[in-house]
């Protein structure tokens, strides 16, 4: 089941289109009907005029407000050019999610590819890794994650779906490592972070090696919170951020893990 933020937005989207197909519809029916009568009025002679009055009222807000268009031809133009808007910001709504999908899985593949390089892996050895490339692979298996995570946290470097906060160790080191990641777009690859319980397993792979980190817990905070990130003299640990509800930056979903295994691949 959808959560309440992501049923309202899908509540508002569809509202938008119902509304912006709704007023193309009308201005059209008016535009139809308006040509009909001009065709009418040139083919045969003027019509004899009631009393007023004599004519059928209309008998709804619907057929009130219909009557009020065909009069305003400003008015209809007006509503013509604000329904075509609603329903392309209905479409951009739709499509957008599915957009940053797909770069990000192109990008990914990219990614994937630098990660083996051997400059990636010279890069890392002198920690000179540039914002936007390739830093570690990090799985989750309980969600299905399996993601290469970039240096830097900007919106650029997150369109890679995750990416690691400079501030913090290296994947695998002493410390307390952070990496923040998308939850709606972009791949979302934290859509689902909070199924996560203790015990879960997070696996990160580096050019030069792997670990293993165990779930604690997940709670949720408010993005002003940056201690979070705070670095863990002495302890190997591991925090994952995302947004929070989904569909919403209002609040962050936390989750932090502790180191239970390492390995260091050979030269």
């Amino acid at each position: 089941m959808g959560t309440p933020s992501a049923m309202l937005n899908l509540a508002a989207l569809a509202l938008i289109f119902v509304v912006g197909t709704g007023s193309v519809l009308l201005t059209s029916r008016i535009q139809r009907a308006d040509q009909r009568a001009a065709g009418a009025t040139a083919s045969t002679p003027p019509p004899v005029r009631t009393p007023a009055g004599g004519g059928r009222a209309p008998r709804n807000a619907v057929e009130r407000f219909a009557v009020a268009l065909k009069r305003r031809r400003v008015a209809r133009t007006a509503l013509s050019v604000l329904s075509v808007a609603l329903l392309l910001g209905a479409a951009g709504m739709i499509g957008y999610p599915f957009y940053t999908n797909l770069y990000q899985d192109r990008l990914q593949s990219q990614l994937d590819r630098q990660l083996a390089s051997p400059d990636l892996r010279a890069a890392y050895l002198d920690r000179q890794v540039a914002v936007g490339d390739s830093l570690t692979r990090i799985k989750i298996p309980r969600i299905g994650v399996d993601t290469i995570v970039v240096e830097g946290t900007t919106a650029s470097a997150l369109r890679a779906g995750a990416g690691h906060y400079p501030s913090t160790p290296l994947p695998c080191e002493v410390g307390n490592v952070a990496i923040a990641g998308h939850r709606t777009t972009y791949g979302k690859p934290f859509h689902a972070l909070d199924k996560l319980e203790p015990g879960d397993r997070i696996t990160l792979e580096t050019p030069i090696g792997s670990c293993t980190y165990e779930v604690e817990r997940t709670w949720i905070t408010v993005p002003t919170d940056v201690g979070v990130v705070d670095n863990t003299p002495g302890e190997a640990r591991l925090t994952l951020t995302t947004c929070h509800p989904i569909g919403s930056a209002r609040e962050r979903l936390i989750l932090t893990a502790t180191m239970v295994s390492a390995e260091t691949f050979d030269a």
